[in-house]
């Protein structure tokens, strides 16, 4: 729970608060980011919530926040049916993130042929109680080393296959589907898997019905920038290999990036190529300055 003594002195007056706990992970301002705002390293309430959206909004900000850094005193909003949220197509934000995986986010994918789980979230009843409901999960495609947080839990429950890259593999040696080598997988009629050794050696994508880009910690949408956008600060690998593995994506159609750190974004095929296209320049550069020394949300 927040501590409403070490509120961040840089809280707008009123009932909802950020206290010093936080870690910076950006999963609040990316589900309200007209409520919660960057100040220093961390989040604060730049603006109380008023109406049913904002405080449904910033409900859904506390509840993801792997820290428990957010709290209102006073009267408690209604937290029932927010997540799972479905964003599009089936495809949900599932909540509850981690401080194991720093924040990261993770999704829910209804599909006949079988649910997904793409990395995880805390194993809490709520939302295993919750992901009941919608028909478990069949596949746990796990982007990265970084993002397992509770997976073997969701897999034991569900009896559902996890998988990982052999590189990153040790960090989920309860993993029951290997995917080895650098070329790219269909690994479900519906799931296409693209490794993009950078990030971790073991980094991968996976690019759901030709439209959905899953893209763990590689590859994200900034709000600052209006653009797709990668980190060298936080590359843990290679810099180098990051950069030829996204523009190795340069001939992939797809129109949602779903990032585990960094904002999520639909635009048109076009768009999102001509953006990636920008940022493999703006990394090719980057030991001059342009790009990567620093997280750009």
């Amino acid at each position: 729970m927040a501590n409403s003594e070490r509120k961040h002195p840089q809280n707008v007056p009123g009932p909802w608060f950020v206290d010093d706990t936080c870690i910076d992970c950006d999963a609040s301002r990316q589900c309200a980011p007209d409520i919660f705002g960057h100040v220093g390293n961390q989040s604060v309430v730049i603006r109380q919530p008023e109406t049913e959206d904002e405080l449904a909004r910033a409900a859904r900000a506390l509840l993801i926040c792997p820290t428990s850094s957010i709290g209102v005193t006073g009267p408690k909003p209604t937290f029932d049916g927010l997540f799972p949220w479905e964003i599009d197509g089936g495809v949900h934000l599932c909540g509850f993130n981690s401080v194991k995986s720093y924040g990261a986010n993770s999704y829910f994918v209804r599909r006949d042929s079988g649910n997904i789980l793409v990395d995880a979230p805390r194993f809490v009843r709520r939302l295993m109680h919750r992901l009941e409901d919608l028909g478990g999960i069949a596949d746990i495609f796990l982007t990265h080393r970084d993002d397992i947080a509770d997976a073997a839990q969701y897999a034991e429950h569900f009896d559902a296959r996890v998988w990982i890259h052999e590189d990153d593999r040790d960090a989920a040696p309860f993993a029951s589907d290997i995917l080895r080598g650098s070329e790219r997988q269909r690994v479900r009629s519906d799931v296409l898997a693209i490794p993009v050794p950078g990030h971790t050696k073991g980094s991968v994508m996976f690019l759901l019905d030709d439209r959905y880009l899953l893209t763990g910690d590689s590859l994200y949408w900034s709000r600052t920038r209006g653009e797709l956008s990668a980190a060298r600060s936080v590359c843990w690998y290679s810099w180098e290999e990051q950069t030829r593995s996204l523009e190795g994506l340069l001939d992939l159609r797809f129109e949602w990036v779903l990032a585990g750190h960094g904002d999520r974004h639909q635009a048109t095929p076009e768009v999102m190529q001509a953006s990636l296209a920008r940022l493999v320049e703006r990394m090719k550069q980057s030991d001059h300055g342009l790009e990567g020394s620093a997280v750009t949300w």
